[in-house]
């Protein structure tokens, strides 16, 4: 191994120089750190100005999948197939999921 006396200047302060750079770097990123809740409360306004509309369109599929249910069911009772109930039953249930969920998460979010 050679001494340390044998390392040119020119390399320790290259490194030296390196160190500082590396150090101020870090120290710019703790300057530009801020408070998070800004953005979260922007994000909850955005989420709230949203969620009106995202109900609404649950409430129109659940009719989509109501009138088609409804056509479906009468196409199966016409025909006399004997699992008309338990068809009637699946698009009913399908539809009342719908509305339901939307309207358990407009209370439960409070919106």
């Amino acid at each position: 191994m050679r001494p340390m006396k044998n390392i040119p200047f020119t390399i320790v302060r290259s490194v030296g120089l390196l160190l500082l750079i590396t150090v101020m770097i870090c120290l710019s990123y703790e300057a530009f750190a801020q408070d998070g809740t800004a953005g979260i409360n922007e994000a909850t306004n955005k989420v709230k100005s949203y969620f009106q509309a995202g109900a609404n369109l649950m409430y129109a599929i659940g009719a989509v999948v109501g009138l088609i249910g409804a056509v479906k069911v009468f196409n199966k009772w016409n025909s006399g197939e004997p699992d008309t109930g338990k068809v009637a039953a699946a698009w009913f249930g399908s539809c009342v999921f719908l509305v339901v969920v939307a309207t358990v998460l407009k209370s439960f979010f409070g919106i």
